[in-house]
């Protein structure tokens, strides 16, 4: 797996425990609950998700769309790009 996605898991894991991002939280216990995916690659795909928001916010110059950012935690396992 990539290092920057690695480097994203904390923030990942931040995101699982706030009370302010409730749905990273919901998406991670909906991928716990699929039988081939484990704690840590339900991070990744999370993390996957932040990545691609990241990436969209620079190339287009603009906020952190966080509708856009819980669309692709809800298309989950299917992973952007």
């Amino acid at each position: 797996m990539d290092d920057g996605i690695e480097q994203l898991i904390p923030a990942v894991e931040q995101q699982i425990s706030s009370t302010e991002t409730p749905y990273v939280g919901q998406t991670y216990r909906r991928l716990l609950e699929e039988p081939d995916i484990d704690e840590h690659e339900a991070k990744l795909m999370i993390a996957l998700c932040l990545a691609d928001e990241s990436e969209a916010m620079i190339e287009k110059e603009r906020d952190f769309d966080i509708t856009r950012y819980q669309k692709l935690l809800t298309l989950l396992p299917i992973l952007p790009g």
